[in-house]
């Protein structure tokens, strides 16, 4: 028998029980039965003494059979492993910097997007709704991420996890790209995975920023839009510079394409037109002279020069996410430069070069 395993009587109330011994996230929890561990971990391939990451800031080392009892708690299927343990690898690659995100007062927390076949495959909604209730793939898969977050890496809140607010997303925050509503190639072919490949992509972000038009019929007046949320000094990249991500809706999207507009073409139209000056970042140094020190060096500090909340266009992850109807888009500030977005198969493959596909078309 497993040292994890715990043998209680009968008669014990094991919602309850789970809460009391503070392995919840706050939600009543599924007790987690033999029988659905061990299929859990025969989704992983078996041997639940292999470790297969650990989490910080606790560094606590994730089995496959921690991760399975984990995600039996969080009310996941079998077949929703591959997927889980993919975000939890993308999350602890030195990159991402979980401990960083674990334990920050900011109120950001991992973002994370599939693509590929496997949303199909296990159900997971890509259209209405995508951010939020009534998927249980989506659901289920980002609060499993959660409780390991909190049962492996220990970023209990007032404890290591410093978050000054939270966020609902600290919950759950794991949605699937609509792929078939896209007019462009899936972020995980854009990339240069294959359109077969199944993929898993983490980003450290805040929630949503929902971005309305209704009444604009060219791409020019849709990106002004998300222009406009993106243009403020609160959020954190204006701060911290670093990442971001982008939802297109599928109205919105079929709007810009039919300019042909590129997905290129989107993520430069936004990175040239967020309107933030120096002024504004350094508070016209009413403060002193302190202000964003994460700014590219190649950034004129001058009062009306305009600062891009990130260094590059490709600083911007754009997906295509939700319903057939709604001229809504949203924008997702990222966590700051202390962290990285990062893309992982969920069959463990490194990309090995290959063609690149841009907009659609592969190039040799």
């Amino acid at each position: 028998m497993s040292e994890t395993t715990q043998i209680v009587d009968q008669e014990v109330d094991l919602v309850e029980y789970y809460y009391e011994q503070g392995f919840s996230d706050g939600l009543p929890v599924v007790p987690p039965t033999p029988e659905k561990i061990d299929a859990a971990v025969a989704a992983l391939g078996g041997d639940k003494d292999l470790i297969e990451c650990r989490v910080p800031p606790r560094w606590g080392n994730l089995t496959r059979e921690i991760l399975a009892i984990n995600m039996v708690m969080a009310g996941c299927k079998a077949e929703y492993a591959p997927v889980v343990r993919a975000a939890m690898l993308a999350l602890c690659d030195p990159h991402f910097n979980l401990n960083g995100v674990q334990a920050t007062t900011h109120m950001a927390c991992p973002l994370i997007v599939v693509n590929g076949p496997v949303r199909g495959e296990i159900g997971m909604n890509a259209g209405c709704n995508v951010f939020g209730s009534g998927n249980r793939a989506n659901a289920t898969i980002g609060r499993a991420v959660r409780m390991m977050l909190l049962n492996a890496g220990g970023a209990w809140p007032g404890d290591l996890d410093k978050s000054t607010l939270g966020c609902p997303t600290k919950y759950t925050y794991c949605i699937a790209e609509n792929e078939e509503a896209s007019p462009w190639a899936p972020y995980h072919v854009e990339q240069g995975y294959a359109p077969e490949d199944s993929t898993v992509f983490a980003i450290a972000a805040e929630a949503p920023h929902s971005v309305t038009n209704h009444i604009a019929d060219d791409p020019e007046g849709i990106l002004d839009s998300i222009c406009s949320a993106m243009s403020t000094i609160a959020h954190n990249n204006s701060v911290s510079s670093g990442s971001c991500a982008v939802v297109i809706s599928p109205e919105h999207g079929a709007t810009i394409s039919a300019k042909n507009w590129t997905r290129n073409d989107v993520k430069s139209y936004l990175w040239m037109h967020t309107r933030n000056t120096f002024a504004d970042i350094s508070f016209n140094h009413r403060y002193g002279k302190v202000y964003n020190r994460n700014i590219p060096k190649w950034y004129r500090r001058e009062p009306d020069e305009r600062i891009p909340i990130v260094p590059s266009p490709e600083n911007i992850h754009l997906f295509m996410a939700g319903g057939e109807a709604g001229r809504f888009s949203a924008f997702i500030p990222g966590w700051g430069h202390m962290t990285n977005p990062v893309l992982r198969a969920i069959d463990g493959r490194a990309l090995e070069g290959g063609p690149v596909c841009v907009d659609g078309t592969c190039l040799l």
